[in-house]
């Protein structure tokens, strides 16, 4: 069964009145107790206060995403008083931009200055890899909340998004089951790109698929100052491609999406990883994206507890269907909260390092994408994949969950 999204919506100024309520009073009381004691990212704060730093775009190409991720985690606190396991949150919040040239900086100003405990977000495979040195230095646990590449270290390093190589892998075997001929790989020549359609190309491969690419090699798109595909849909419009699979998220999905929808290769299928149509993006696009497939690990008509939940009070603050953006920054304050909760519950002092060690004992949690838990091997989800489709949901276009894809993690 999928969740009827109109079914849920609750009375958002009473919702709302509450939320502020409640931030404001967490954010009196946080500032009451810094006035006082000050705290500390070294050892733990001590006086029942947590410092999260919360790292993520809020501006650039991937504003959208970012903004997402700090709503999802800002909600997951105003519906819980302020609290991770029973600590006061002082959550300072910081902006990514477009990579690490912006994102190394304010990394560096949380970490080393403003002494948080834990940190987490960062939208970018590249933000990731030029933050972790910070997180090993000061020995504090890394929740990330978006795509992440490979990395060999993982002592302090936990994700509650996603491998950046998953998606494609997910729906690869699908897609060469559904499309009678050669299909064309393209994206954004950057670390996130590389991973997610490599992700894709190797497992379409191992299905038996072939691409209609030049050289048999993915078409790679300049990041972030490609706003003109068009030239590349002529490229795919002489080749002897059936279908199309992609990965662009932000503006560049919007750009990508409506240009298709106007070139040559309309017809085409289009299939991608589900940021092409995910949140703001989906609305910019409008009638042009109907129709698409994509693979998410998230989509809001997933009719479970917990999502139902999640559901209302997300849309009882905003206009649209939560994405998997805010989902996953809202799971990485859930994790916090069970393992700082089972942690003082066997009396443990909540330090940066107690706390990694308790969400490494985390089991199974319960979360809007259905239940899901850490991989010993990449500290990343184990969790299902779905199918979507964009379709219309009364007057609006929704990504609608069609069946399970797969599960993957390890």
């Amino acid at each position: 069964m999928r969740l009827a999204l109109r079914t849920t919506r609750r009375n958002p100024s009473s919702r709302r009145t509450g939320t502020a309520s409640r931030r404001a009073g967490a954010a009196s009381l946080v500032l009451a107790l810094a006035a006082v004691t000050g705290c500390s990212g070294d050892g733990g704060s001590g006086d029942g206060t947590l410092k999260v730093g919360l790292l993520v775009a809020l501006s650039g190409t991937y504003k959208s995403v970012g903004t997402d991720m700090r709503d999802g985690f800002e909600l997951y606190l105003d519906t819980h008083d302020g609290e991770l396991g029973g600590q006061k949150v002082d959550l300072v919040v910081a902006d990514e931009g477009d990579g690490p040239p912006t994102a190394l900086p304010a990394a560096t100003k949380m970490i080393e200055k403003d002494g948080v405990d834990v940190l987490t977000g960062v939208v970018g495979g590249g933000s990731v890899n030029a933050v972790l040195p910070l997180v090993e230095r000061k020995k504090i646990p890394f929740i990330g909340s978006n795509a992440r590449p490979g990395i060999k270290n993982l002592d302090r390093v936990w994700h509650t998004s996603f491998l950046s190589d998953e998606p494609g892998a997910a729906i690869a075997g699908y897609i060469a089951d559904e499309v009678d001929g050669p299909v064309y790989a393209i994206g954004p020549d950057y670390q996130g790109g590389h991973d997610e359609l490599r992700g894709f190309t190797e497992a379409y491969a191992d299905a038996g698929g072939e691409l209609a690419n030049p050289d048999g090699e993915t078409t790679w798109t300049p990041f972030p100052k490609t706003t003109n595909f068009m030239p590349y849909f002529a490229d795919i419009a002489q080749s002897d491609a059936e279908a199309v699979y992609c990965f662009y998220a932000g503006k560049a999905a919007v750009d990508f999406v409506k240009q298709y929808a106007q070139s040559d290769i309309a017809d085409l299928p289009l299939y991608a990883a589900g940021f092409l149509t995910e949140g703001s993006t989906l609305p910019a696009e409008g009638d042009a994206a109907e129709g698409i497939h994509s693979v998410l690990n998230y989509a809001a008509d997933l009719d479970n507890e917990a999502n139902r939940t999640f559901v209302a009070d997300w849309m009882a603050e905003h206009d649209a269907a939560p994405t998997t953006y805010a989902m996953a920054s809202y799971d990485a304050a859930s994790v916090l909260d069970k393992a700082i909760t089972q942690l003082t519950k066997d009396g443990g002092e909540v330090t940066p390092e107690s706390i990694n060690k308790a969400i490494g004992d985390l089991g199974q949690i319960e979360s809007p994408r259905g239940t899901w838990q850490f991989g010993e091997k990449t500290h990343a989800p184990v969790q299902t994949w779905y199918l979507r489709q964009v379709r219309k949901d009364g007057d609006q276009l929704a990504n609608v969950v069609v069946q399970d894809l797969a599960t993957l993690g390890s």
